[in-house]
């Protein structure tokens, strides 16, 4: 294995391990932050806070770089602009989040808990990813006429 899949590998179980610390693999916990009229639960913005550190440490070490550690270039969104798919999709996975509690990551991380409503929301993510690269691939396809 080449040092970048080590890099990311160690990453994604230090990420994982993060959101199990914080309890943010429990969609009850999500749910009530989420429910700002009722019992809020504040957990979440510390927990999005606390990313906040490391981020920004990372930034600024990213402007005395030329190129990352593991890897030949830096993989930042150059793009600001703000279109139709952006706005789709962020209301899509804000609508998925505030109806199960979970978004990827924390979904991906609970799986180790076996619990069916985790599984199943997994398997209808992927369904997802899979339905959306092929919708995708169907617009980009070129057309022809006869």
């Amino acid at each position: 294995m080449t040092s970048r899949i080590l890099a990311s590998i160690f990453c994604g179980i230090l990420f994982g391990i993060g959101l199990v610390v914080s309890d943010m693999v429990n969609p009850a916990r999500v749910l009530a932050f989420l429910d700002v009229a009722g019992d809020w639960d504040p957990s979440l913005a510390f927990v999005m806070g606390g990313a906040l550190i490391p981020s920004s440490v990372a930034y600024a070490i990213k402007q005395y770089r030329s190129r990352p550690a593991f890897d030949t270039e830096f993989h930042v969104p150059t793009s600001r602009s703000i279109d139709a798919r952006l706005v789709f999709g962020s209301v899509l996975f804000g609508l998925g989040w505030g109806l199960v509690g979970f978004c990827p990551g924390p979904a991906i991380a609970s799986l180790v808990t076996g619990r069916w409503e985790t599984v199943l929301f997994a398997m209808a993510m992927i369904a997802g990813m899979f339905a959306y690269r092929i919708a995708q691939s169907r617009v980009s396809a070129p057309r022809r006429f006869s």
